[in-house]
């Protein structure tokens, strides 16, 4: 192909008055709070363009490309709908731009949309520009995409003191898989930008870094002194297996821990560890208690002892990808380990340490696979090293030749891995598709999707080990519909794309969730991936401290709502007070661990600044109550209202009843809120409430 010279860019006057005419018969100009454009402002007042500002400031989710002055994300001339600008900001959704004004603006207008000198592949999903002031939406865009014409904005400023300026994904329904361009990409374009001042301002805009990134929502710290009985109410077993639970309890000072009516073969340590294996299949009612001197707790606990019974309730724990990557080791393992006791989160359920990919070395001459000698030095020690503490310990593998990370994958050698793995005490297995995609081909039928998970059931059903499954496959194929069957038997399977400090991941994995509900019961999951909280120990801030905590407290909110498996994945030994307090606040984690295993179904969908940003989750308890998250997916404060508790009526069942007034609490801040026959209130932005609803009934 020839060298073809770009053409030289044109100015935003000449493009405006050569293409408002044909914009303005398709549809794409209006003003919101405006009468005249910035080219044609004859009020007096200076211009600015928001080309000269610190652009620097602005906040991108992880993908292609950086904010640029004068070009395009991808450094060419910022190009709209065929039409080319010399001046403006390229930038890409999800992102954000907030500049002070002092008080002193009058007016922003600008030409904006999805850039179109954008290569022609890849997921580039449509977006929406937002303008915000003080909080109130002042303009937005109708739904742009790659190819619509400039669309212009004007936007009343007078009295403001802040501006927001967003772009905003805005039908993020397509699942990308990891190797693919992200919908974090979708380049979009702010051209011929400008903030009109008032005649005489004293001061100049100036950009800033988010404020509400900053803010830390108020929720409640600690636990009671006295004795406290937390995680499962429902565990499963294999019989003949090995066996092991560490009895979650809170208190100050010394706690003794009994357990009545133990299944033949399992038996409490000192520690409050129950091991052995169960003998007979059947369900059991054990009855724990935790004593100390301040005071007496008992709670029920089953066993339910079968075929296929694992993971009654979502797993919760730690992984080590998002935080180590390819750089962990056997260091890193054994320390989340020990700060999984030291920090109190074994106390509160947390049950798992696993590794994620980067940890496998070559076979062995007889085809056994093997660590990598540089990283870990024993993985039965490591693994004997976890089980010690009460807790349980995870591997990664995938169905292909190679994994993810190009590490020795399973692929010709399922029943060996299977038979090392048990060797070595691994009680779960992420299984991810990555390079199985090779052989599959690029448009694999249902067959040869289920093909390869299929072949680790039949090797994992031959070891006596009871290992938790996990397929990793990003919702391929409506997995939810067929991973928890013959021949998969699946306990948990990923339903979309990574996250990777996305909010626009976050908010398109709940998209997916809306509807597939009814998949989820216990012993079979819908994994919403792994949560986004704490601190990135590498400093490169594209890992896991990229969402804002009120984005951290909206995913742990819905998350649990969504009975989803808790796996945190950030350095155990540096969380901060609110880290540790968001991901241990046990009547929340209650919420998730719910036995009843109901997953959460959005019964309310109001209309904010995107469409349905505003909605209301419920699920039906075990005790008869229900949980209820209020979630504002807007990047605006929304008053969200629930007139009466029937509105809710879809998730419960027939013989429970919301009617009428109900005592509310509030889960985050363990505090109760009185007697109400709906409810209402004002969540921040890409915030959420989580309430408990109604009396319990049942003990």
């Amino acid at each position: 192909m020839k060298n073809i010279k770009p053409r030289k860019p044109i100015s935003g006057r000449r493009a405006f008055l050569k293409f408002m005419g044909a914009a303005a018969a398709a549809g794409y100009v209006a003003e919101s709070g405006g009468r005249r454009t910035a080219w044609a402002d004859a009020e007096g007042g200076k211009q600015i363009r928001l080309s000269s500002l610190d652009i620097a400031m602005t906040m991108q989710e992880l993908g292609e490309g950086r904010p640029m002055r004068n070009l395009s994300t991808k450094g060419r001339p910022i190009s709209i709908g065929g039409v080319r600008f010399s001046n403006g900001l390229g930038t890409r959704a999800n992102s954000q731009l907030i500049i002070d004004l002092h008080g002193q603006a009058m007016k922003f207008t600008a030409l904006v949309g999805v850039d179109s000198l954008v290569e022609n592949k890849g997921n580039y999903f449509p977006v929406m520009f937002v303008v915000v002031a003080d909080q109130k939406v002042l303009a937005k865009t109708p739904v742009l995409r790659k190819g619509s014409p400039p669309y212009k904005i004007v936007a009343d400023l007078r009295g403001a003191k802040t501006l927001v300026l967003m772009v905003l994904l805005a039908e993020p329904k397509i699942i990308p898989m990891p190797w693919q361009p992200s919908e974090a990409s979708t380049p979009a374009d702010w051209a011929d930008a400008v903030i009109t001042m008032v005649p005489g301002a004293t001061a100049k805009p100036v950009t800033m870094p988010s404020t509400y990134q900053q803010e830390i929502p108020e929720i409640a710290s600690g636990d009671g002194k006295d004795p406290a009985i937390h995680g499962p109410r429902s565990i499963g077993t294999t019989p003949g297996r090995p066996f092991l639970f560490r009895v979650p309890v809170t208190g100050e000072g010394t706690i003794h821990i009994t357990a009545e009516g133990l299944p033949a073969g399992l038996s409490l340590d000192t520690q409050g560890i129950i091991t052995g294996s169960v003998a007979t299949a059947g369900e059991y009612t054990v009855k724990l208690t935790a004593k100390s001197r301040l005071g007496t707790a008992t709670r029920k606990l089953k066993v339910v002892a079968g075929v296929y019974r694992l993971e009654q309730t979502p797993s919760m724990g730690w992984n080590s990808w998002y935080v180590w990557g390819f750089s962990v080791n056997q260091e890193h393992v054994q320390k989340a380990a020990d700060m999984m006791v030291k920090t109190g989160l074994a106390a509160k359920g947390y049950a798992y340490i696993n590794i994620d990919d980067a940890w496998a070395g070559p076979r062995d001459k007889n085809g056994n696979i093997t660590a990598d000698s540089k990283k870990f030095s024993s993985m039965k020690g490591l693994a004997d090293y976890i089980h010690s503490k009460g807790l349980r310990f995870g591997i990664y593998s995938s169905p292909g030749a190679k994994t993810c990370a190009g590490y020795t994958g399973s692929y010709g050698h399922e029943q060996q891995d299977a038979a090392t793995w048990a060797h070595w005490g691994v009680d779960f297995l992420k299984y991810d598709w990555c390079y199985y995609g090779l052989i599959a081909g690029p448009n694999p039928t249902h067959a040869e999707y289920v093909k390869p998970y299929a072949v680790m059931r039949t090797a994992l059903d031959k070891v006596n080990r009871d290992i938790v499954y996990e397929l990793c496959q990003y919702g391929m194929d409506d997995v939810w519909k067929w991973a928890a069957k013959s021949p998969v038997y699946a306990n948990d399977w990923r339903v979309y794309t990574d996250l990777a400090d996305r909010w626009g991941a976050v908010v398109g994995t709940i998209g997916v969730e809306r509807s597939i509900y009814p998949y989820a019961e216990p012993g079979h999951w819908n994994f919403a991936e792994m949560l986004l909280t704490g601190w990135d120990p590498q400093g490169n801030n594209t890992l896991v401290n990229g969402l804002t905590p009120h984005e951290q407290l909206t995913q742990f909110t819905l998350w649990c709502l969504l009975a989803s498996p808790l796996f945190l994945s950030c350095d155990l030994s540096r969380m901060d007070k609110f880290t540790l307090d968001l991901v241990s606040n046990t009547e929340v984690l209650d919420i998730d661990q719910d036995p009843l295993g109901r997953q959460a179904q959005c019964v309310l969908r109001g209309t904010g600044v995107l469409e349905g940003d505003m909605q209301v989750w419920a699920r039906q308890l075990w005790d008869g109550t229900m949980a209820v998250g209020l979630v504002n997916m807007s990047p605006v404060p929304q008053t969200i209202q629930i007139n009466k508790w029937d509105d809710l009526k879809a998730v419960l069942t027939a013989d429970v009843t919301m009617a009428g007034r109900q005592s509310v609490r509030d889960l985050w801040k363990r505090r109760n809120l009185g007697m109400h026959d709906g409810f209402s209130a004002q969540i921040p932005a890409h915030s959420a409430m989580l309430l408990k609803v109604g009396k319990p009934q049942k003990f």
